[in-house]
């Protein structure tokens, strides 16, 4: 059997957006006035870097740990997401090496919530922050992005064995 001792993954979430709904990325609350519609506090930036930690360790995706039929993620702050599936991927012998997100936001402008977003990730990962990057991108008001109906997160990770 050949052990892998490095592996890639990749995640992708999307939210609705909606007035009056708070707005979690990367576990800071952004200004603004709309929301994301989710089930948890629907922090798309910590779901696609959920599913990239989960897919990197072949564990399935964040529907599978935490379904949003579950009353018991009803609500949730993200970061307790992040945290468990951390536990997941530390019991199946894996830690993170780096991340690199891309937040799709026609607005607000979240450049200046990089900072924290990045010190608030490196933390819950347990990695420096020059090893967790996030960028910001509109869509040029193309799609639904762009009409500002929702918000798009792509994220790729590297993990190592431990």
């Amino acid at each position: 059997m050949i052990q892998h001792m490095i592996r890639i993954g990749n995640g992708y979430d999307v939210h609705r957006l909606a007035p009056e709904l708070p707005l979690y990325l990367g576990g800071v609350k952004i200004p603004h006035t709309k929301g994301a519609v989710a089930h948890s506090d629907g922090d798309a930036l910590i779901h696609a870097l959920c599913d990239a930690l989960l897919g990197a360790a072949a564990l399935g995706d964040i529907g599978l740990h935490f379904p949003d039929s579950d009353p018991a993620y009803k609500g949730i702050d993200s970061k307790i997401l992040l945290t468990k599936t951390m536990a997941l991927l530390e019991t199946a012998g894996y830690r993170p090496v780096n991340i690199d997100a891309v937040v799709a936001l026609q607005a607000p402008k979240i450049a200046p919530n990089i900072p924290q977003m990045r010190s608030v990730l490196s933390q819950l990962l347990r990695l420096p922050q020059d090893a967790v990057s996030i960028k910001a991108t509109t869509t040029e008001s193309l799609g639904f992005v762009g009409r500002e109906e929702g918000v798009a997160v792509y994220v790729v990770c590297l993990i190592a064995k431990q």
